[in-house]
């Protein structure tokens, strides 16, 4: 197997830039919009997505995204994202090759990244599929073969989604996969498989994983062919699971992927926003002796609702560089960013820091427990159930026959002889507190002294809404919320790098209230 160079961090774009100018855009602005991000940063390779369900090229395969000017676009972003594309071959420009001749000027690697079952069509059913051919918001084989969608046999917003196991859908994935790869020099192709990650009806996965590992074989064939074509390796990247346990559930034999030699890069990571939870440890120890690498993921945004008490952004890189630093800890060969849309400035403090150790050792945290969630309702219901299997809250506190509670871990990465910090603050979130609750937490099985006790308050709503804090307005006047933050200083307590376990047991509930107390944030502040 080919060796992959050292990335640090893989950026994936997904095409947005064309929509970053007004048409018509210069070839110069759709390259200044995707590198300029990424330019004087830790990334070392580009990962561009070469379209969803359509192509943005006249393809022998998939529809071409230009049949849209058949009719009025739909909105002026859909007419500007698509007509500077469309114009730029108008004028005998093509913005690939464009594209991966920039990034290899910036000593960039430039891969394709092909979503293997891309699913952005709202939740519609199968019984929409005429109407949604018609608005050219699906391609005419969907429309005309309803029968190879997973239909009322997987989450409902998924039903659209291709079935892997139809032989003629592999067939057209692979055809594909390998335009794709013949068409332009990439120094790889990531084959998406977590967006979207639902390929077969539920309970199918395991028994019929053959399948994709069969794809998957496939493409490693067709990629080591003209590899020996070019004289040089075409790279083959899998995006795939955090757990393993969740990939042996979806359809992804990851283990006969790495025997038979059929990735060069595994990125663990969620199949909708960011799961905090990879298993790094399990896929690197899997990978060893190998030369396959692993990149970790990122998405979005973390899907907790946001409860404070740092402004949203700071909390939000601050538990990023703490998951990034938990990765390293765990042997990641690096970081993998996606739908980080970004300027020249606004992800820079991250992708400045995340992609080493080194830079990441004396940088602020926040080491957080993660959230168990799913979205029950509304848009994307039920994309996350596939992910953060091992979310530990948020969990009520219930009294219990023993007296115990619920445990939790986390994984501290950061060395605190190497690099001492200011302040090293344990705190928990609790909701529905009154005077007259009380709790025991211990750290290690060390109980902790009484906590210090802080309400929520409004300068830091949540668009969570009333379930994780009381309606907004009156509490900026108010002393009191349902919700409080306990909070423990650590900082000379000798925290070491590893596992922590923070247990919390009811002692008293005030009987007059029926709720339940709920934990819903577990986290370790720590501050340089």
């Amino acid at each position: 197997m080919p060796i992959l160079p050292d990335y640090q961090i893989i950026y994936n774009w997904d095409g947005a830039p064309h929509g970053y100018s007004p048409a018509p855009q210069s070839q110069a602005d759709f390259l200044e919009n995707v590198y300029a991000p990424l330019e004087g940063t830790q990334v070392g390779a580009l990962f561009w997505n070469v379209g969803g369900q359509g192509s943005r090229w006249p393809s022998d395969v998939l529809d071409f995204i230009g049949q849209e000017r058949e009719r009025p676009y739909p909105s002026a972003n859909a007419y500007n994202g698509t007509e500077n594309i469309l114009q730029m071959y108008d004028r005998g420009e093509d913005p690939q090759q464009a594209l991966i001749a920039r990034g290899h000027e910036l000593g960039l690697d430039v891969y394709a990244s092909i979503r293997m079952n891309d699913n952005h069509f709202g939740g519609a059913q199968v019984s929409d599929l005429g109407a949604l051919y018609k608005a050219h918001r699906v391609e005419a084989l969907r429309s005309e073969h309803p029968e190879w969608v997973l239909g009322d046999r997987t989450s409902e917003w998924f039903a659209l989604s291709w079935n892997m196991a139809v032989p003629e859908i592999r067939q057209r994935r692979l055809s594909h996969v390998e335009e794709v790869c013949r068409r332009y020099d990439w120094d790889g192709v990531e084959l998406d498989w977590q967006r979207h990650a639902f390929h077969f009806p539920d309970h199918e996965g395991y028994r019929l994983r053959y399948l994709l590992t069969d794809l998957q074989r496939a493409i490693r064939r067709m990629t080591e062919a003209l590899g020996k074509e070019r004289g040089r390796p075409v790279y083959l990247a899998a995006r795939v699971s955090g757990s393993l346990e969740m990939c042996r559930h979806i359809g992804y034999d990851i283990p006969a992927w790495i025997e038979e030699g059929l990735v060069d890069v595994l990125i663990p990571s969620g199949n909708a926003v960011t799961d905090a939870s990879v298993d790094v440890a399990g896929f690197v120890r899997l990978c060893g002796g190998t030369d396959v690498a692993v990149y970790p993921g990122f998405d979005s945004n973390l899907p907790d609702p946001f409860v404070g008490p740092e402004e949203q952004d700071e909390k939000d890189r601050l538990r990023t560089k703490a998951i990034a630093s938990r990765y390293h800890r765990a042997a990641a060969s690096g970081i993998y960013v996606f739908n980080w849309h970004a300027n020249r400035d606004s992800k820079r403090p991250l992708l400045t820091t995340i992609g080493l150790p080194d830079t990441l050792a004396a940088e602020d945290k926040i080491f957080a427990a993660t959230h168990r969630y799913i979205q029950r309702e509304g848009a994307w219901r039920g994309a996350f159930r596939i992910d953060r299997m091992y979310g530990q809250v948020p969990v009520d506190l219930l009294q219990t026959l023993t007296g115990e509670g619920p445990t939790i871990t986390l994984e501290i990465a950061d060395d605190f002889d190497a690099h001492k910090p200011t302040l090293v603050q344990l705190r928990l979130r609790v909701n529905e507190w009154t005077n007259g609750d009380a709790v025991q937490v211990t750290w290690d099985e060390e109980q902790l002294a009484s906590p210090q006790i802080d309400y929520c308050r409004l300068d830091n709503p949540s668009p969570a809404g009333g379930a994780f804090l009381p309606p907004p307005r009156w509490r900026d006047i108010g002393e009191v919320s349902s919700a409080v933050w306990l909070s423990w200083d650590l900082t000379d307590s000798g925290v070491t790098p590893g596992e922590h376990e923070v247990q919390i047991a009811v002692r008293e509930r005030n009987p007059h209230v029926g709720a339940a107390l709920t934990l819903t944030d577990v986290e370790l502040v720590v501050r340089y």
